[in-house]
């Protein structure tokens, strides 16, 4: 039941193989959708590298740069965008980064540029991205962003991050409300704790892995293919009528008191 054949998906975010968005990217060209994918532009093209070999299994139509910190080059990716496929059905927002000295220490001791770069990367950029994209959504679509609990609670070395995912999921709500006239819908998944490149720099996050296998109801934590699936899922016309919500993927966690 779940086919996005004809389906044009961006993927961003995509770092390597551990990558939450390289699982969301194998479920959707595993349903049928055609991929572009995204790399964060480096002086010497180690990462076009990696993610045109590691994506080439997906065979993606397009393998663009995407700083979204430049404007121009988020203006240019969008173009090529249009320029090969007139239209964009599906974007996957995987974006996020905080200095470590943001992620630990005393909160009150964020700097004015950390918090500014973490909340510019992480959470602005959805807004950027809703922008650039949404004239090739005119015939309607969907938008989905990662997220995680420590947006609405407190989590040890999280810190900045919290308050960028707070951020991100209130965008989630202010873009729903805006697109969903041009049937845009748009959704985040808050996915349990997995180790990937971005969480290596969280500390202690396999004390936080080995806390969810202890105490969410299923007993373990997710994979990035489950976190597939549901994105999958968010994408589809199966999910027609949900928007503006955040979707938690983390093993039932979330629901624990203690």
């Amino acid at each position: 039941m779940l086919d996005l054949t004809g389906k044009k998906a961006l993927v961003t975010g995509i770092a390597n193989n551990r990558s939450i968005a390289w699982g969301i990217a194998q479920q959707l060209h595993k349903a049928g959708a055609t991929l572009g994918v995204t790399y964060l532009p480096d002086d010497r093209g180690r990462a076009q590298k990696k993610v045109t070999d590691l994506s080439a299994s997906l065979d993606p139509e397009l393998v663009l740069p995407c700083n979204v910190q430049d404007e121009a080059q988020l203006q240019s990716t969008f173009d090529a965008i249009e320029e090969k496929w007139d239209r964009l059905d599906i974007l996957v927002h995987c974006l996020a980064f905080a200095g470590k000295d943001e992620l630990s220490g005393d909160f009150s001791q964020t700097s004015r540029a950390g918090f500014t770069q973490a909340l510019e990367i992480s959470a602005y950029s959805l807004i950027q991205m809703s922008a650039v994209a949404k004239p090739l959504m005119s015939e309607g679509g969907s938008i989905l962003t990662l997220s995680y609990l420590g947006g609405v609670r407190v989590i040890p070395n999280y810190n900045v991050m919290g308050i960028a995912k707070a951020a991100l999921e209130m965008n989630v709500r202010y873009l729903a409300a805006e697109l969903g006239s041009q049937n845009v819908r748009v959704n985040g998944i808050s996915a349990g704790p997995i180790r990937t490149l971005a969480s290596s720099a969280v500390g202690g996050i396999l004390d936080m892995i080995h806390h969810v296998e202890e105490t969410a109801p299923l007993k373990r934590t997710v994979t990035q293919l489950e976190v597939g699936n549901a994105a999958t899922f968010l994408c589809s016309d199966l999910a027609s009528g949900i928007t503006g919500q955040v979707v938690y993927v983390d093993s039932g966690y979330s629901i624990m008191g203690m």
